[in-house]
């Protein structure tokens, strides 16, 4: 099933997607809509499909636990060696964007960077699961840009500041609670030239992998977001940019770029 979140007239609702993008019914309850207890009203489809709806990240998210270097292309690009064990760092909840929404460059960093990653939303409280049960804890699967002040991370050898900005977690179209990861690819494109693109069977670590590590660190709740590594092809994005993410089965993720005005709301 293909759901997005969208907003009208300060009421939140879940839609469900059909295969031509329409929506196909639509709820205020994520259960409802996922057991097939959505509404098929023709005024509210109409209303949230026009300019009064507004589309939102697919899930009010938690905490975003990001994956670096999980693509061997990618490590290469750094010239860093694969890692043994899974790399977790934070994003904040404060940095998810929906689709559509722009990406706002920081004064503080002069080369910011795009980085496609699939995602993975969490379904029920998820705490020292083994990896062959980890994929009943997932409620489905994402687009994310892991969007990186570069020159700040290189500097600092950090990542809490350089990945932590507002805006720096676009999240979207859509959730996809059907997704077989081992069989899609992911693309990116920078102004319609191609940036990016592999099968996501290439991570070093795969997803249950992944669920299975984290959880033995910290205790993950519904709605949270693990983001599972992006490949090879990173690179800067400046003012006037639009990045497009797209993962196959999915859909696409796109955010225009823009320098962040201070003191604006």
């Amino acid at each position: 099933m293909k759901i997005q979140r969208r907003q009208l007239g300060g009421i939140e609702y879940y839609v469900q997607l059909a295969d031509d993008g329409s929506i196909a019914s639509v709820s205020q309850s994520l259960d409802s809509l996922l057991m097939g207890r959505g509404i098929s009203s023709c005024a509210l489809i109409e209303k949230l499909s026009s300019g009064e709806g507004r589309v939102l990240a697919p899930v009010p998210v938690g905490k975003i636990v990001a994956i670096g270097l999980n693509y061997r292309a990618h490590a290469a690009e750094f010239n860093k060696p694969l890692p043994e064990e899974p790399l977790i760092f934070m994003k904040p909840a404060s940095a998810v964007i929906a689709h559509q929404e722009p990406i706002l460059l920081p004064a503080q960093s002069q080369e910011v960077h795009f980085e496609g990653e699939l995602a993975v939303i969490i379904g029920k409280t998820t705490r020292d699961v083994s990896p062959a049960d980890a994929p009943r804890h997932v409620l489905g699967y994402t687009i994310c840009n892991d969007v990186t002040a570069r020159d700040i991370q290189r500097r600092e050898g950090k990542y809490t500041r350089a990945k932590g900005f507002d805006t720096f977690a676009p999240l979207g179209p859509c959730l996809v609670t059907d997704l077989d990861p081992l069989a899609v690819t992911i693309e990116t494109l920078v102004n319609h030239e191609r940036r990016q693109f592999s099968p996501c069977n290439d991570m070093i670590f795969g997803i249950p992998e992944l669920i299975s590590f984290v959880s033995s660190v910290m205790t993950l709740s519904m709605f949270d977001v693990i983001t599972t590594g992006t490949p090879s092809g990173v690179g800067p994005i400046t003012h006037g940019d639009t990045v497009r993410i797209t993962i196959s089965g999915i859909g696409t993720l796109e955010n225009p770029v823009r320098a962040r005005v201070y003191g604006s709301v």
